[in-house]
């Protein structure tokens, strides 16, 4: 077995193209020998600003002998039939083999030497190799038919042990040598093969593992830090940059003027990092130091001395631009940059950034007027979503004209307080976008909101305005801080509900893997603010209040998302759909404290034995009674006493309650009266349990039932001979189904 290099030299290689290029450069090579039939046993790739590298290891000398077989017509088949299937092959009559009546073609492909495999593959990888951006150079680049590459190839190195590989792509042929450093070793280095590959570079200055290097600048970084008394602020992002972008990493550190240091800390962060690729620093208590850390990308005599006088003049530019941005920016009021948000199309089926604005701030301050956000508490009220525990019915919360309030949240908020809330939450909805036309913003994007936050601080704004301009596109992304201020969560709440439900109003719905708008996100930034600070609210009332036309669309929505951000923590789907289920349960908080409770119960040996009773009396129920009338079987006349949760069981109840008034009864079996009395007992500890939002009280009520379900089924025949028996046991069984069902859609349970 024989190990391969392969080494595509260039011009510099952009540090965000580099990891994705190994990947296709292994992915591409495996195919391509993939095609005659040889896996290498391990694969190696590195990248550097100036190569691309790929190293498999265990390649045989020689390919395998290959039995190809391609079926034909059957040998009774009419004569241009087979005549078609000659001309395909090129054999002859006599060359095709018959087995059970059909011709076959068989033909033995030899092996292959590697070595002329691997000399096929290196062009064809160049020419089908998917870099973002490339280019064609030389007099070869006149024709559309030319190979292209990310910047224009100087070198191929390709050694098949010790020899090489003989290969030409663009003019560009291949070879042992390649070359060191471009300051330190810029001569020919003849390579012996890959083994040697690795080592001879750093010899010459080049770290050819990009690993290897993010390890050096990030110790680096950290010891220079250190060493100047300061902390380094660290970068996984950066160190994976500054690791493209050099051969021979060489961190330094460095001062600039601390005038600068009156500039907001992340846009002196965002400078360094955006425009120049520094690391920062902070001091002892923790605030940002007049530091920063370059890479250099070689060992100077002087120490790097002149290197770092170099960037800290051009970084002493760049802040100079920042703080002029901030400076001019202050000059002017947040307010009165609000009229230019009329001029920025938000988007062309929904108006402008000013239009989008004004929604936001009505619905911030419906937020709080209807109670689901309370001040000082980062909280919400559970009336507006209905349920138990002294809280109103849904239909009592969509009519309230009165702010609702959860008595755990203590005495209602005085209305003087309530105002003020809901003023604060207007109007940091007011200027929470008017940091986009400040120059600051214009220059870095990245700080919009943050950037809104210090103006409105600096201009006389509440802290809890200005907290809400800076962090109401929180949360951004999974692990992103999740506000808990009650203006600011007023705000971030109404800006992705607004969002999702205009969107979906015009019909630019997320579709499979295209979501341009951000509304997946968005969707689980909403779940991360009502799940985390436990706000109170139904959905269909939220979305109706942002403008939504189609409720079901997007409670789907929601419902998806919620699967998705809960199979994450470990929530079965199914349980979800369980509780969707039952309908009108869009209160988050309370819905997954009704999953959670579920999940545990199903997991007992009591909730799995609930749960198989269940379906063999919903299955026995679903045969039994097909029908959906609500009469009385003989006499046609409506019953009174026949609504039941699920009509397909009307009749069966319509036909009990009959024979109940006329007192025909029966010796019951024991098992039967047990069931009976057992959800005698149940059906109002789960009803109690369920009105106090005691989930797990009610799994427990239920958990009640199993042993007499169990007698039941094995002592008792429900579909006795004698109809009246089997009625009153069918009727039996509904009640135990509907029992289950105030808890959750058992059906949905898989398992």
């Amino acid at each position: 077995m024989t190990d391969f290099l392969l080494e595509l030299r260039s011009e510099e290689i952009p540090a965000r193209m580099q990891a994705r290029a190994r990947e296709d450069l292994q992915k591409l090579f495996a195919g391509e020998l993939g095609k005659a039939g040889i896996a290498a046993g391990r694969i190696t790739t590195y990248a550097t600003p100036r190569r691309l590298v790929l190293i498999a290891h265990d390649l045989p000398e020689r390919t395998e002998p290959v039995r190809e077989e391609v079926k034909g017509p059957r040998a009774s088949a009419p004569p241009q039939a087979l005549e078609g299937f000659l001309r395909k092959t090129g054999l002859t009559r006599e060359a095709l083999t018959e087995r059970d009546g059909v011709l076959f073609a068989v033909t033995e492909v030899p092996g292959r030497e590697t070595a002329a495999v691997l000399a096929a593959a290196i062009p064809a990888i160049v020419r089908a190799f998917p870099w973002p951006k490339s280019m064609r150079w030389g007099a070869a680049s006149l024709s559309p038919e030319s190979p292209r590459w990310v910047r224009p190839l100087q070198g191929i190195v390709a050694l098949f042990g010790s020899d090489v590989v003989p290969c030409d792509v663009a003019g560009v042929t291949s070879g042992a040598v390649t070359l060191g450093h471009r300051f330190h070793h810029p001569g020919a280095i003849t390579i012996g093969s890959a083994a040697d590959y690795v080592e001879k570079l750093r010899a010459c200055h080049v770290i050819v593992d990009q690993d290897e290097r993010a390890a050096i600048i990030a110790v680096g970084a950290k010891m220079a830090a250190q060493g100047a008394g300061l902390t380094l602020v660290e970068d996984e992002g950066l160190l994976a940059e500054n690791a493209g972008l050099t051969e021979w990493p060489v961190p330094l550190i460095g001062r600039f003027d601390e005038a600068f240091l009156a500039v907001p800390p992340e846009v002196i962060q965002l400078t360094a990092r955006v425009n120049q690729k520094y690391f920062v620093c902070r001091d002892g208590d923790g605030k940002l130091a007049n530091a920063f850390v370059c890479t250099a990308n070689i060992d100077a005599a002087d120490g790097g001395e002149r290197i770092v006088a170099g960037n800290a003049k051009v970084l002493a530019a760049r802040l100079s631009d920042a703080k002029f941005f901030y400076e001019t920016d202050l000059k002017t009021r947040l307010e009165d940059q609000l009229p230019k948000l009329e001029k920025i199309v938000f988007h062309e089926k929904l108006g402008t950034v000013a239009d989008k604005v004004e929604r936001v701030a009505k619905l911030a301050r419906w937020l709080v007027e209807s109670g689901i956000i309370l001040p000082g508490t980062g909280r919400g009220t559970a009336g507006a979503a209905g349920g138990g525990g002294g809280l109103p019915s849904p239909e009592t919360a969509a009519n309230a004209d009165t702010p609702l309030h959860h008595p755990a949240d203590g005495p209602p908020p005085r209305a003087g307080e309530d105002m003020a809330l809901a003023d604060m939450a207007e109007r940091a909805a007011r200027l929470a976008k008017a940091d986009l036309v400040t120059g600051m913003v214009g220059e870095f994007p990245e700080l919009q909101g943050l950037m809104g936050g210090y103006y409105a601080a600096a201009q006389g704004e509440r802290a809890e305005v200005a907290e809400a301009v800076r962090d109401h596109y929180k949360p951004v992304g999974q692990g992103d801080d999740v506000p808990t201020a009650p203006v600011t969560v007023a705000v971030a709440l109404a800006d992705k509900l607004d969002s999702i439900v205009q969107f979906f109003a015009v019909g630019l719905k997320p579709s499979g893997s295209k979501d341009p708008f951000a509304l997946r996100r968005s969707a689980l930034g909403v779940l991360a603010l009502l799940l985390d600070n436990g706000i109170r609210v139904s959905l269909s009332k939220a979305t109706a209040a942002a403008g939504a036309t189609a409720h079901e669309d997007v409670l789907d929505f929601f419902a998806d998302r919620l699967k998705v951000q809960q199979r994450e923590a470990g929530v079965r789907h199914d349980l979800i759909d369980a509780v969707f289920a039952l309908g009108g349960e869009d209160d988050l908080v309370r819905l997954l404290s009704r999953v959670h409770a579920l999940q545990a119960f199903v997991t007992t040996e009591d909730g799995a034995n609930l749960l198989a009773g269940y379906k063999r009396a919903a299955n026995i129920l679903k045969k039994e009674a097909p029908g959906t009338s609500k009469h009385i079987p003989e006499t046609g006349e409506e019953d009174p006493l026949a609504e039941v949760e699920d009509p397909d069981f009307a009749p069966i109840v319509a036909e009990y309650a009959r024979t109940e008034r006329e007192k025909r009864d029966y010796d019951r079996e024991p098992a039967e009266a047990a069931l009976i009395t057992a959800l005698d007992a149940a059906e109002p500890q789960a009803a109690a349990a369920i009105a106090a939002e005691d989930f797990a009280g009610a799994m427990a009520a239920l958990a009640s039932l199993r042993a007499p379900i169990d007698a039941f089924f094995t002592d008792v025949t429900v579909n006795d001979a004698d109809p009246h028996k089997r009625t009153a046991r069918l009727s039996l069984l509904a009640r135990v189904r509907d029992a289950v069902h105030r808890v959750a859609d058992f059906s949905k349970i898989e398992g």
